[in-house]
């Protein structure tokens, strides 16, 4: 396996939009339901993302709630409210107890920050409220904490092709790729796409990056690749948990795979993995990329991703960690003086193979669905059926 070598840090996991929210979401998860100031915390939060998101008023609204404490004066006149600002989510979050993580809430949360994931559009509120400067010393807190659980240690674990799982979605709306096309046509078709929206969108769409134009904003290989995950004990494959903007998804077959050892596989472990992949095989993807990718980082630019034939020509698969889709996924990666790229619609753990690989035939596909219940709103793990 090749990949670029990272130094991890709080530091390095908050660099990242999706690393970010991820320390924003376990200290939201552990908050205490009975203490006040949990519940000023969650109320902090939800009012000042409200205010930041692009989308209040119309796609989002909140019912405000407000804490009352037993009180031996029921006549007594209630304070006046007042909006949270950053820096009370920031005092909150520096004065909450941070817990270490249970292997279940630590897989929760992250499956909530890749869950909430977007490239076509602005960052939602949370994602911009854990951005802001103010907030960032009290999320290396719990970053810290996060990183330095046993639990987490898979994120930087090297891939095992002796126990990686296709996951399929069964519900109507999930993607269904076309299993009948061998890797090197599937490839083919994906580069035949990409250069004829290319050529289409620098004839059609605007150079303005502001104009209010959508396309294709995923730089994932293409989808009709066999990808697979690794799994996580009884908790099941990885890309049962782990899949950007799922609409609610709630069944699955899981179906495991065998991969030949002598496939040579490059690691995307963080930005500098991904800058190299796009800086040795760069496909121009300026026009069709540009309105959305604009919205998602605030970057306008000469747009590139790798051009996924040509790294096929030299690797079977490209593996990306979840210490890779924390600290790379959503953000404007510097590739040259000229070009920047954005590693999108690409789920942790996920290595996608380039070359044709066999599922074990007399293998009967697991069906997987996911409990009813919920915890804090997240949902709970897919249980066997």
């Amino acid at each position: 396996m090749v990949n670029a070598t990272i130094s991890w840090s709080p530091e390095s996991l908050l660099a990242g939009p999706r690393g970010r929210r991820l320390c924003l979401e376990y200290a939201l998860l552990t908050a205490d339901d009975t203490s006040p100031d949990s519940f000023a915390l969650r109320q902090a939060v939800q009012e000042v993302a409200y205010s930041l998101d692009p989308s209040n008023g119309t796609g989002r609204m909140y019912l405000r709630m407000s804490w009352e404490a037993p009180s031996s004066s029921p006549t007594a006149a209630p304070e006046p409210e007042r909006v949270a600002t950053v820096h009370d989510v920031a005092n909150l979050l520096n004065a909450a107890p941070i817990p270490a993580p249970t292997e279940e809430t630590l897989l929760i949360v992250l499956a909530a920050a890749v869950d909430f994931a977007r490239y076509w559009q602005e960052p939602d509120g949370e994602d911009m409220l854990a951005a802001d400067p103010a907030v960032r010393a009290p999320l290396a807190r719990i970053a810290t904490v996060l990183l330095a659980s046993p639990h987490a240690l898979w994120w930087f674990a090297p891939l095992n092709v002796d126990a990686q799982w296709e996951v399929r979605f069964l519900d109507e709306q999930a993607p269904v790729p076309v299993r009948s096309l061998a890797a090197r046509e599937a490839l083919e078709r994906w580069r035949t796409a990409q250069v004829e929206e290319e050529t289409t969108a620098a004839r059609e769409r605007p150079a303005d990056p502001h104009a209010r134009w959508s396309g294709t904003w995923w730089s994932r290989p293409p989808y009709e690749l066999t990808h697979t995950t690794r799994v996580l004990s009884e908790q099941g494959p990885a890309g049962l948990w782990l899949v950007e903007d799922s609409l609610g998804w709630d069944q699955a077959d899981a179906i495991p795979i065998e991969i030949h050892h002598n496939l040579r596989v490059f690691v995307i472990d963080g930005p500098e993995a991904w800058a190299e992949l796009c800086r040795r095989y760069p496909l121009n993807v300026t026009a069709s990329r540009r309105h959305d990718w604009f919205r998602a980082t605030g970057r306008d630019g000469q747009w590139v991703i790798p051009d996924w034939v040509r790294v096929s020509g030299d690797f079977g698969g490209i593996h990306l960690t979840v210490a890779g889709y924390l600290t790379t996924a959503g953000r404007a990666i510097e590739v040259s003086d000229t070009s920047v790229s954005v590693l999108a619609g690409w789920n942790p753990d996920e290595t996608y193979w380039l070359r044709d690989v066999d599922r074990f035939n007399s293998a009967t596909p697991q069906t997987w669905r996911f409990d009813s219940d919920t915890v804090d709103g997240h949902r709970r793990p897919l249980r066997f059926s």
